[in-house]
């Protein structure tokens, strides 16, 4: 199977961005497959969800994480680490991708430096899944993001303002694809449901009406074990698999799984 890059993209903050894509690509690696996360924010998140504090703030403060990769347009696979899960590596982020827009102004073919950066990763072949976790914002970093990306996954927090900016974010990947056209939505997430409040059936029947846009049959519904599990350094799936959430999450992976054995 080729190598598949895929994309966790949402305008709106709180979707739950950061722990879909670590949960899923926890996930993935349960099934067989060999992933590397890319964190793309610089909230740090995805790379909190492996590392204690004291060790992501190392790498941020340092100059083997993704700011410096793009910065200097080198090859990712030198800004790879090893997490301590069997096929699970990850590029870090760092707080100075606060100002990944100002550097990529200056840079020849600005929304292609990250795909660049990640050619001979991708073209190695050695792993399954490449997951980008993006920031929630639009503009010349995400549209990098989006260029160097097979298929996008939106996560969709199933509130009230869950749904607030999804125009934005589909008429964006609308732009992208003018200048990338093989990326492909590959679906919509739902998390942080509760299911004894209506936003949740308003949530899923507003989603089925948009046109061409597959919804994931698995969703995330609320639960304190993800908090714990944040609070600990761990995808939910490694603190506690007989969690609500974590069975949920594998359930979302393999559905990711099945899409890009395609």
């Amino acid at each position: 199977m080729e190598t598949k890059v895929i994309c966790f993209a949402n305008n709106k903050g709180g979707s739950g961005k950061s722990t879909t894509c670590s949960n899923i690509g926890y996930g993935l690696t349960l099934l067989g497959k060999k992933v590397l996360l890319i964190d793309g924010d610089m909230q740090l998140n995805l790379s909190l969800a492996f590392f204690a504090e004291e060790k992501v703030l190392e790498f941020a403060r340092g100059e083997k994480n993704l700011y410096h990769a793009i910065r200097d347009k080198k090859d990712l696979s030198e800004f790879i680490l090893n997490t301590e899960y069997e096929g699970l590596d990850l590029v870090p982020s760092s707080t100075l991708m606060s100002s990944i827009e100002y550097e990529l102004f200056t840079k020849w073919q600005r929304e292609y430096i990250l795909k660049k950066c990640l050619e001979n990763v991708k073209a190695s072949g050695v792993y399954d899944y490449i997951l980008i976790d993006a920031p929630p914002t639009l503009g010349g970093w995400v549209m990098n993001i989006l260029c160097a990306s097979d298929n996008l996954i939106i996560p969709v927090e199933a509130s009230p303002w869950g749904l607030f900016g999804l125009a934005n974010m589909f008429e964006f990947l609308n732009e992208v694809k003018q200048i990338a056209p093989d990326l492909s939505l590959m679906g919509i997430a739902i998390t942080k449901v509760d299911e004894r409040k209506n936003y949740f059936k308003q949530t899923i029947e507003t989603l089925q009406e948009i046109d061409n846009v597959h919804l994931f049959s698995s969703y995330v519904r609320v639960d304190s074990s993800v908090e714990w599990a944040q609070d600990n350094s761990k995808p939910v799936i490694a603190y506690k698999r007989s969690s609500r959430s974590a069975k949920e999450y594998m359930s979302l992976a393999e559905e990711v799984n099945s899409y890009g054995s395609r």
